[in-house]
């Protein structure tokens, strides 16, 4: 399959601060959608009550 091996690779040396910076506001956004939902859940709820 993709056994194609660079000589010139070195390990761990990819610059991936976009990366990390893309995963930070995925993870950020996720929190921030489930604080949402749990608020919605919680006045709906109370609403209801």
């Amino acid at each position: 399959m993709a056994d194609h091996h660079n000589a010139d690779h070195v390990h761990g040396s990819m610059d991936i601060r976009a990366q990390e910076k893309t995963f930070a506001g995925f993870i950020r956004m996720s929190i921030w959608v489930a604080c949402i939902a749990i608020g919605v859940l919680i006045f709906m709820g109370l609403v209801n009550a």
